[in-house]
């Protein structure tokens, strides 16, 4: 397993899922909150690309039951959680009023990087902040700073 193939790979592999976003339409938001809109004027053509996708994701995962491991990787990292808690449900929620106010979802986001509009930008923007807003929040307490736990005087 060597590194300059894995990197190679997830490279092929990230070319070909924003090409895939690219050509689906993905990375337009008024076409994705048209999607989202199906109390209004309802775009379906989104539906064909969600089908391909779980359609794809199915196979890759009875393909990955089948082998020992995978060429790149010591072993496979297949989630294996299966707990609804309040976290997920929390995660979810933001996620969803993200998508739908921006027309964005982190992929699409980071393909249309390409793109320098300064929408994008700011998405990606917030959403890293977000994403080390929450690192920082949710630190197990262990590897706080001593002190952070004790009250203010």
């Amino acid at each position: 397993m060597r590194p300059t193939a894995q990197i190679l790979a997830a490279l092929g592999a990230g070319l070909t899922f924003g090409f895939g976003l690219s050509l689906s339409g993905m990375l337009d938001p008024a076409r994705v909150r048209g999607f989202l809109d199906v109390t209004g004027t309802w775009d379906p053509s989104l539906a064909f690309v969600l089908a391909g996708a779980v359609t794809v994701s199915s196979l890759g995962y009875a393909v990955s039951r089948r082998l020992r491991a995978p060429t790149f990787a010591p072993a496979f990292a297949i989630p294996t959680g299966r707990r609804i808690d309040q976290p997920l449900i929390g995660g979810a929620v933001l996620f969803g009023i993200g998508w739908g106010l921006s027309g964005f979802c982190p992929g699409p986001a980071v393909a249309a990087l390409s793109t320098g509009a300064l929408p994008v930008l700011v998405f990606v923007g917030a959403m890293l902040a977000g994403m080390a807003a929450h690192r920082l929040l949710t630190r197990p307490s262990s590897a706080r700073p001593s002190g952070a736990d004790s009250p203010a005087r």
